[in-house]
């Protein structure tokens, strides 16, 4: 029992550890290079601009270091105060411990553990992000979005974990595979819910009205076989000046969505190039490779499960007298984040190279890298990212290459670059 609960708290240390490391190695980069502009980015940014995104990258970096040395000083004492053994026990006593009263605690339970972060979300937004610009959204919209939320959440996640609960505890020997098998099929539905029911929930979505830019990007589109029902236009400048562009949905429920803010910051030639590269996610599998992946990782999850549900030492090392299902999935949350993050670097890894392939199709779809360059490098400077990240930070953190390992791989024949020299990105 204590050595779990001991092997827990070194790798909570460990993991602090490791984030603050990467953080400061990251930090002292991004200071190095603050004065000047290296020869390889200038064209990107101005000098003036290249400093304020500095500022961001390090603003941003010491917000997250302190962000998590209170998210992990909650975790320890959630862990070990005896909080989450006395809450289960006065809900059980009060409303039995069956399926929906499992669920509804663990539902309830994760709600009241979000409270602490929301100051700091507040300051994200209202503080950091309102500093350098990007900040659009109001107090009230911010307030409704949480609510919004945590009714979502709890609307959604409470039959879901009640019908994961009911086939843990009667399916015999095999649950693992059926609460396996469950929980796909519901990811499934959801992957087709979510764009169509629960995101407009939050944001405006309208047909593109530009027919010129409409019909350009639908015929982009059939040229990489990429056949969308629409194009919309999401209304994220009312919460953020940051840009992005996506399709959603499967088969007949698949659309083009760009955010308002994408189309004001690039020109016609620079948005075709970007959703050629999200038809190229599409084109070379990366979606259902993904899903793939998750599904596998999470048929591992389940199967971990299993074995810790049968072990009592494990429920004993964070005070509960007896296992349970809700316990075991509550605690089983609270532990994957901090063992799971060492498997970040290898998620990254998976994702830059799916970078690079999509990178490579728009760049033939297109046929040229510069419109797509030309994208990268306006979409940097808008949204002041940080184009000189140390090298271990970006291995361990992006899940994009750099810019300048993006841009010289599409200006070289589409394939990946080597890493960077630091004073490149």
């Amino acid at each position: 029992m204590a050595v779990i609960l001991w092997v827990t708290m070194v790798a909570i240390a460990l993991r602090f550890g490791v984030q603050a490391w990467l953080a400061w190695l990251n930090s002292c980069e991004i200071g190095r290079h603050r004065g000047t502009v290296p020869a390889a980015l200038r064209g990107v940014m101005d000098a003036d601009t290249y400093r304020k995104a500095g500022d961001y990258s390090l603003a941003k970096l010491r917000f997250g270091q302190w962000e998590g040395v209170w998210d992990t000083l909650v975790l320890v004492v959630v862990l070990v105060s005896g909080l989450l053994p006395t809450a289960w026990d006065a809900w059980t006593n009060r409303l039995g411990e069956g399926a929906w009263s499992g669920a509804a605690f663990l539902v309830a339970l994760l709600l009241a553990l979000s409270v602490p972060s929301l100051p700091w979300d507040w300051w994200a937004q209202f503080r950091l992000e309102q500093r350098f610009g990007f900040n659009r959204s109001t107090m009230g919209l911010w307030i409704a979005d949480r609510v919004k939320g945590a009714i979502l959440g709890a609307a959604i996640g409470t039959p879901v974990l009640w019908l994961l609960i009911v086939v843990v505890e009667r399916t015999g020997p095999l649950w693992w595979l059926w609460a396996w098998l469950t929980l796909t099929a519901i990811k499934l539905i959801l992957a087709v819910a979510v764009p169509w029911w629960i995101m407009p929930l939050f944001n405006k979505f309208t047909p593109l009205s530009d027919a010129g830019l409409r019909d350009r990007l639908m015929a982009l589109a059939d040229r990489g076989r990429f056949h969308a029902r629409s194009i919309h236009v999401m209304d994220g400048s009312k919460r953020s000046a940051h840009s992005n562009a996506l399709f959603t949905g499967f088969g007949r429920f698949r659309r083009i969505v760009l955010f308002d803010t994408l189309i004001a910051q690039l020109g016609v030639e620079e948005l075709e190039a970007v959703l050629a590269h999200e038809i190229g996610h599409y084109r070379r599998g990366h979606i259902w490779k993904s899903l793939l992946l998750g599904t596998v990782l999470t048929l591992g999850g389940f199967l971990l499960l299993g074995w810790l549900m049968a072990t009592p030492a494990f429920f004993a090392a964070f005070g509960f007298a007896e296992a349970s299902t809700p316990v075991a999935f509550l605690l089983f949350g609270l532990l994957s984040g901090v063992f799971g993050f060492w498997f970040t670097p290898l998620a990254t890894l998976l994702s830059r190279k799916h970078e690079y392939e999509a990178d490579a199709f728009a760049r033939e779809l297109v046929g040229a890298a510069a419109p797509l360059v030309r994208a990268l490098k306006g979409l940097a400077r808008e949204n002041l990212s940080n184009l000189t990240p140390h090298p271990a930070y970006s291995a361990f953190y992006y899940s994009h290459p750099t810019l300048v390992e993006r841009v010289a791989a599409l200006e070289r024949d589409g394939s990946p670059a080597r890493p960077s020299a630091p004073a490149a990105g």
